[in-house]
């Protein structure tokens, strides 16, 4: 089944259609979802609470926004890091910098499941340091921006500012 035909019948609410999106994207999501967490049981735990938010929401997807894979994998880290928040978990014991996330993908060795990440270290690596070590701490790390602002020792104006900027510029990347 082609990921098109996959959304259309997600779309409709086909129960046949969760079964193919957990067999499609159930393990690289787990892979993630387990190297944020650091706990088996608790990975397990998000990957079914982030499956029925990829139902229940997907018509909040916009693929003119991005690719359906990055879309459910933003659920997949954020649900992560909204359940590390709510346990107090210490920022610098529970994410990976943005080189092991990269490596985390480069070494998978699936192709469906390195669709989304093949090069996306070439990008990163092409923004100035601020936005390397903006983006790490903001998306990869998790932190919100007042504690990137904190961790930097930067205004919290120029964090947003420059996050805003850094995304602009990665996103210009990715056009090429």
């Amino acid at each position: 089944m082609s990921q098109e035909e996959l959304l259309e019948l997600i779309y409709k609410k086909d129960e046949r259609a969760f079964t193919h999106l957990y067999d499609m994207y159930s393990k690289s999501l787990f892979s993630v979802i387990n190297v944020l967490v650091k706990n088996r049981e608790e990975a397990e735990d998000i990957l079914q609470e982030v499956f029925v938010k990829i139902w229940k929401n997907i018509d909040s997807y916009n693929d003119s926004k991005g690719r359906f894979y990055t879309w459910i994998l933003n659920i997949a880290r954020n649900t992560s890091i909204d359940k590390l928040r709510s346990k107090d978990f210490n920022n610098s014991k529970k994410n990976l910098s943005t080189d092991n996330f990269v490596n985390h993908f480069e070494n998978n060795s699936k192709l469906a499941d390195k669709v989304d990440t093949i090069g996306l270290g070439e990008f990163v690596k092409r923004l100035k340091p601020k936005c390397i070590q903006i983006i790490d701490l903001l998306f990869f790390k998790g932190y919100t921006q007042q504690e990137a602002s904190d961790e930097l020792a930067i205004p919290l104006g120029t964090v947003k500012t420059q996050n805003r900027n850094c995304i602009n510029d990665l996103r210009n990347y990715l056009k090429i």
